[in-house]
């Protein structure tokens, strides 16, 4: 039931959500995420290397911030990029096991615009 409700939480989130595995494969892309990355294939880009997505530069960033990840267990989230145009904040996150031992990461976006709803407006769905 658990993993119901943790797989329900990123499927409702506004901002995109992409999974890796630590071979950089693309396991899972929320519905936010699949409409972002739409123009570059979608769900189609599940199963693919993340790193087939970015360039080398990025690639490289990539890499050392998961080998700092893997460095301790405390070395859970990194900021990496203010994105203007859409008006968030992104960053590289850890994801871990029962044990604390490193199994992927994912790109989190943490919006800046204030909500425009009024508040409990059931008249409107916000996503």
């Amino acid at each position: 039931m658990l993993n119901k409700l943790f797989k329900s939480v990123l499927e409702q989130d506004r901002a995109s959500v992409v999974i890796c595995d630590l071979t950089d494969t693309i396991v899972y892309m929320n519905p936010a995420a699949v409409k972002s990355y739409h123009k570059y294939g979608g769900e189609a880009l599940l199963g693919s290397n993340i790193m087939d997505c970015h360039n080398e530069r990025s690639q490289g960033i990539i890499r050392k911030v998961v080998s700092w990840f893997a460095e301790s267990k405390d070395n859970n989230m990194i900021y990496t990029v203010y994105d203007e145009k859409r008006n968030k904040d992104e960053y590289i996150v850890a994801l871990r096991d029962e044990n604390g031992e490193l199994i992927g990461y994912y790109e989190k976006h943490e919006f800046r615009n204030p909500e425009t709803a009024e508040h409990y407006d059931y008249s409107k769905s916000l996503i």
